[in-house]
């Protein structure tokens, strides 16, 4: 026998429902709510004379929800757990990449002040223009920068930033393998041999060659690691990269305060030698090495998607940022100090000679094999965008990558087969990629988050946001355009002299 039930009963579930869930307007609610608690309670609309009618309830899922959710386009995130050390260290492994051995080489066309104020100058940039991108996309609940520059710029604005990740990252991975294949098993590239230190301890033979050695690194290192779906599985090997780096600055400073006491340390420029025209266009082409050496604006959204608390993720940008930047500038500074004008374009290349001191061989290797290791694990943090993004251009309709093994597979063994021919038929990739790695990573850091402020979908951007969005397009496209100018003048120069 069925109860016959009131509205005044209706009406008390719904108030119930309001104070429960906590929203602020109550007679909006309330009209959302209206037709839900009625089917659910079994009572039908008002008839026209005002009689109420009793209808058979439907039956429901008590798991259906009383409102609409939203359904994320890109993809549903399951994990939030990550920490924010694990955090920290993912952010700083996405930044100090191979930039750090080119830094030296920067501050010698600078000089120590301006190299060091440009390095600081920098990482404040990139972090206005990542905290740019994390409060536009909290304001829109937006789970990656390719979503948030469709919802900005529509389908055309999402494919620029995706193939600009594809090109900077798949650039950045063909370099680091080149680099390891440097560091294990030598190099003839620049017409003289330089053993690599697998060759120096056990000598020339088919297992310590450079396509063995990089097959093995593929098979056992990075396949292992870049088949993991969470980036917070990569915290350790995070952790490990940035201890890695460490090491790095502690070896070189040790040196170079060594030599210093020694007197065997000139005393370095702290301006640039300005002497022709020629000379400042030059300083320019510090400024994408500078520009790259930061760029970590793609794993931004990976992260922030896995925290518990996504309000973290501003202070784990600031420091990884101060992290990576004491960083910079202590490998910067000392460095330089160590060797003086005699600073190569790749300090590790300064590092397969005679320092000066008691060891030197040992401590050479050491350095060495620790930013070989350093590069290795730096590999899977940046395969991790560059896989997501080809992904999400290829198959932008498709359900997320994670989801689907097969497409994950076989996108996994596509890149790393392609980035280790690269590696070992391309092996003077290096001027190609000044180009387009160059021009990918201003667009990714500066251009692009500065375009969304501009566009401002949520409008939150203020006057000053906008004023310093201008900046950064002007500062990015006037000082590249020059930078890319210079290099080209130099590669035709060379071309010349040969």
């Amino acid at each position: 026998m069925e109860t016959k039930l009131k509205l005044s009963d209706s009406k008390k579930v719904r108030c119930m429902i309001i104070s429960i869930l906590g929203f602020p307007d109550k007679n909006l609610t309330e009209s959302l709510l209206s037709r839900r608690v009625k089917d659910i309670m079994g009572i039908s609309s008002e008839s026209p004379n005002g009689s109420q009618q009793i209808v058979q309830k439907e039956t429901r899922d008590e798991t259906t929800p009383l409102l609409p959710v939203k359904v994320e386009e890109e993809g549903f995130h399951e994990f939030n757990g990550a920490s924010f050390s694990g955090a920290v260290f993912n952010l700083s492994t996405t930044i100090v990449g191979a930039g750090i051995m080119a830094l030296p080489a920067s501050i010698k066309m600078l000089g120590i002040i301006p190299g060091i104020l440009m390095i600081i100058v920098v990482a404040l940039l990139t972090e206005a223009s990542i905290d740019m991108l994390v409060r536009c996309s909290h304001q829109g609940k937006i789970t990656s920068y390719g979503w948030l520059m469709g919802e900005a710029y529509g389908q055309w604005g999402r494919i620029a930033l995706q193939a600009s990740v594809v090109i900077n990252n798949i650039g950045v991975m063909i370099v680091y393998m080149i680099i390891i294949g440097d560091v294990l098993s030598g190099t003839s590239s620049t017409g003289v041999h330089h053993r690599g230190i697998l060759e120096g301890w056990f000598g020339a033979h088919l297992w310590n060659s450079r396509a063995i050695v990089l097959l093995a690194t593929t098979l056992f290192v990075f396949a292992p690691l870049v088949s993991f779906k969470r980036l917070d599985s990569l915290r350790y090997t995070s952790a490990l990269s940035v201890a890695l780096a460490v090491v790095f600055v502690i070896i070189t400073a040790g040196i170079a305060i060594i030599k210093l006491f020694n007197g065997t340390v000139a005393m370095p420029k702290l301006f640039p030698e300005l002497d022709g025209l020629s000379s400042i266009w030059k300083l320019f082409t510090a400024v994408p090495v500078l520009v790259t050496a930061y760029i970590c604006h793609y794993n931004v959204h990976s992260i922030d998607n896995e925290l518990e608390d996504r309000t973290q993720i501003k202070p784990i940008v600031r420091t990884s940022l101060f992290l990576c930047s004491s960083v910079y500038i202590a490998t910067s500074f000392f460095a330089y100090l160590l060797f003086g004008e005699g600073t190569l374009d790749d300090v590790l290349a300064n590092f397969d000679a005679n320092l000066g001191i008691p060891f030197s061989s040992v401590f050479d290797d050491i350095v060495r094999v620790s930013y070989a290791a350093h590069v290795m694990l730096v590999f899977p943090i940046v395969f991790f965008a560059l896989r997501l993004n080809l992904d999400g251009l290829l198959f932008p309709t498709s359900r997320h990558i994670s989801r689907d093994n097969k497409r994950f597979a076989i996108i996994t063994i596509s890149l790393l087969t392609v980035i280790y021919l690269a590696a070992i038929f391309v092996p003077s990739i290096w001027d190609a990629f000044q180009f387009t790695g160059a021009t990918a990573a201003v667009l990714i850091g500066f251009i692009f988050p500065a375009m969304v402020i501009l566009r401002d979908p949520y409008g939150i951007a203020s006057k000053r946001d906008k004023i310093l969005a201008v900046t950064m397009i002007v500062l990015a496209v006037l000082s590249n355009s020059v930078a890319l100018y210079s290099d080209a003048m130099n590669i035709f120069r060379k071309e010349e002299e040969a």
